[in-house]
């Protein structure tokens, strides 16, 4: 039985997807449901998560995508990730939805630094996000392509949202038998352990 391990040695960031690929429906439901699950910060969840599945609405975000146009149009799913933009916003759904403890630490750890740390914190809890979708790709064996070449204010104009402004998205589909990036044509690069890893 392969690893997970494994599955991360050949997943990469695909740059040339097979448009004639398919994605089952059960696997997108289990990625919407795996993302629900994704951590943050004292259980803060300030994101919205938009699947982009119709080729139409796909096609108009990959206009306002730089050079990610033709991954997006040829990918079968585009996850949109956007964090809360208003921090009062914010601390009204925390107030809702969680416990005592841990609007305190909120209140006594985060709020104080000010409006920009806040915002910053958000958004940091959303990239944990973006970490599990990323690993769920790669152990159930699809392809996957984080972007944050994207123009955000034009996301954000398609997605008609004002509570909410976007950070960054991912292509999901099959990449191309032929696609360069991929590690059997180009071997991954990382730097040495010695350089990134210590143990004490």
């Amino acid at each position: 039985m392969e690893t997970f391990l494994n599955k991360m040695q050949k997943r990469y960031t695909v740059k040339k997807y097979n448009s004639e690929g398919k994605l089952d429906n059960e696997i997108k439901e289990q990625l919407k449901s795996i993302l629900h699950l994704s951590p943050s910060s004292i259980n803060s969840q300030p994101w919205k998560f938009t699947f982009v599945e119709d080729s139409d609405a796909k096609s108009e975000f990959a206009e306002v995508s730089y050079f990610n146009k033709e991954k997006i149009n040829d990918s079968k799913l585009l996850v949109v990730f956007q964090v809360l933009k208003n921090v009062e916003d914010f601390e009204k759904q925390i107030e809702r939805n969680l416990p005592e403890g841990s609007i305190e630490y909120y209140n006594k750890m985060i709020k104080p630094h000010g409006e920009d740390y806040t915002k910053s914190w958000m958004s940091h809890q959303v990239y944990l996000a973006l970490g599990v979708l990323l690993s769920a790709c790669a152990q159930i064996e699809i392809d996957s392509t984080p972007m944050e070449g994207i123009e955000i204010a034009k996301y954000d104009i398609i997605l008609e949202n004002d509570k909410y402004t976007t950070l960054f998205a991912v292509a999901i589909g099959v990449r191309d038998e032929n696609d360069f990036n991929q590690p059997k044509l180009k071997a991954k690069s990382r730097l040495n352990f010695e350089e990134i890893l210590d143990v004490i």
